[in-house]
């Protein structure tokens, strides 16, 4: 009789457990599907649909890893699970999107720099699965990415044809123009300039208000004006780098054994 009630809150543990690192291989299972349907969108020349999709699957993307951490359900499964949900998602989708966009127009060339933005993104994620095993790293690399990760990097170069939607096409569906963002946004997730991470960022009490009010002031924005909203996101994010690239080395230097 004992053993049988030892063993039934063991069985809910497990099942507890279980329960927690399903919920975020769902989401990463959804993020998988709207980049995959971004594809489908970009067949059928739905090109506001595709970007929508594109941004769904990054916020899938972000909730999942918290979750993940919030519930104590990370798992190696998950990991594994996460790396090629964000390659299609992000590193095959919108550059197939961008091909059939615009790029097909450049001929072997604009397929050349789809194929090089795709494997920039598959070793980017590479390096940062080797990187996370890393344990003589100091606490602070983990306000920082080795290069832009891989979902901005997804955003990012959709950048053109979100400004072609407010704008109009002119320059910004011209196959060099967008070739150029491919080709700069593929060497960014490769290079080893520091970026910051959000992953790991906790907010205090005194912010938490704050910081609700910003995010439903961007819902607002996204809803009413997605076009504008996400292009300004974009052009942040790149202002951003030079300001992580300072904040990176000022922190480096204060390193022991770094003023030497």
């Amino acid at each position: 009789m004992n053993t049988n009630a030892n063993n039934k809150p063991r069985k809910k543990r497990f099942q507890d457990l279980s329960i927690n690192r399903m919920i975020p291989n769902i989401l990463t299972l959804l993020a998988l599907s709207a980049g995959l349907t971004a594809i489908r969108f970009g067949l059928d020349g739905r090109w506001t649909h595709a970007v929508i999709a594109i941004v769904a699957a990054g916020i899938l993307d972000g909730l999942d890893g918290r979750i993940a951490r919030l519930l104590k359900g990370a798992s190696k499964f998950g990991a594994e699970l996460d790396s090629l949900s964000d390659f299609v998602c992000f590193g095959v989708s919108p550059a197939l999107i961008l091909y059939l966009w615009t790029m097909k127009g450049a001929g072997k060339f604009g397929w050349v720099l789809v194929m090089f933005f795709s494997i920039c993104c598959g070793l980017r994620l590479a390096r940062f699965n080797v990187m996370l095993e890393d344990e003589d790293a100091p606490a602070w690399q983990s306000r920082f990415f080795t290069g832009v990760p891989a979902p901005a990097a997804g955003g990012l170069v959709l950048l053109p044809m979100v400004l072609s939607f407010q704008l109009g096409d002119s320059i910004f569906r011209e196959p060099w123009f967008t070739g150029l963002f491919l080709f700069v946004i593929a060497g960014l997730m490769v290079s080893s300039i520091p970026t910051y991470s959000l992953k790991k960022l906790k907010i205090s009490r005194k912010w938490i208000l704050p910081t609700m009010l910003i995010t439903a002031i961007l819902a607002v924005f996204l809803i009413n004006a997605p076009w504008l909203t996400l292009s300004v996101i974009g052009v942040v994010y790149l202002l951003s780098i030079p300001l992580s690239i300072r904040a990176h080395r000022s922190l480096s230097k204060g390193e022991p054994g770094n003023n030497a």
